[in-house]
């Protein structure tokens, strides 16, 4: 494209280097990877079936490319505050290659009426058409919210629950049987699971999370601490759209 001679994508994590992520930037990913926790994805020092830290149950599975923090965090914030919606295509392209789960149809967590019209534009939307067709999957609207609900980072787990209670219904009368469902980041799950439960309502049997990121708080792996450790991870130069 002209526009993309004239005016060529930058880093998504620091705004100035190649797209999608320079090298200074790529180095300081932190991309999530086995051994975890075969559920959730969360790191840990040997591979376990589920962990106290995994999502609540309507979810049958979550994985997320990257760990919250870094450039990864920038490149989040910068799709969800700033407008840059292209940042959707570098984080989709991560995302596509930890998700190995068989499905029908690619989601998204709704974002509600108020964020929508200060953003304009849905930013876990703009992650899950752009993740759709490297899956070679359709995106389809499957959820709407019913209300707006307080922003999430302030809340408590319990709290996290309470608010989103009743926040979302299904936007088809029937939903494919196993649905992957994108968000941006995972932190306790309870929006995601919300969702979970009112595709299950609406004919899903199963659904997989999929994240961009995933907060990780605490304790984590040596690999994840040690210079030069990371490995395994291969972003396409994808453009923009």
């Amino acid at each position: 494209m002209l526009l993309d001679l004239l005016f060529p994508p930058r880093c998504a994590g620091c705004g100035s280097g190649p797209w999608p992520f320079c090298d200074r930037c790529l180095g300081e990913l932190e991309p999530l990877v086995p051994p975890w926790c075969e559920r959730c994805g969360l790191p840990a020092p040997r591979p376990v079936a589920r962990c106290a830290r995994c999502p609540p149950e309507p979810i049958d599975l979550a994985r997320a490319a990257f760990v919250f923090s870094g450039p990864a965090r920038r490149a989040v914030h910068r799709l969800k505050f700033t407008g840059w919606r292209s940042v959707a295509g570098a984080l989709a392209g991560a995302l596509a290659q930890v998700l190995d789960v068989g499905a029908e149809a690619v989601t998204w967590v709704p974002l509600g009426r108020t964020r929508l019209a200060s953003r304009g534009y849905d930013q876990a939307r703009a992650i899950a058409v752009r993740l759709a067709p490297r899956l070679g999957l359709p995106a389809l609207r499957t959820l709407r919210r019913t209300r707006d609900t307080p922003p999430q980072a302030r809340l408590g787990g319990g709290q996290r629950s309470a608010a989103v209670s009743g926040a979302f219904e299904a936007a088809l009368p029937r939903v494919p049987e196993r649905v992957i469902l994108v968000d941006d980041v995972l932190t306790t799950g309870a929006t995601a699971a919300e969702c979970a439960r009112v595709l299950r309502e609406a004919g899903a049997r199963s659904v997989a999370l999929a994240t961009v990121a995933r907060a990780v708080p605490g304790w984590m792996p040596a690999r994840y601490t040690q210079v030069g450790s990371r490995s395994g991870l291969w972003l396409p130069g994808d453009v923009p759209r």
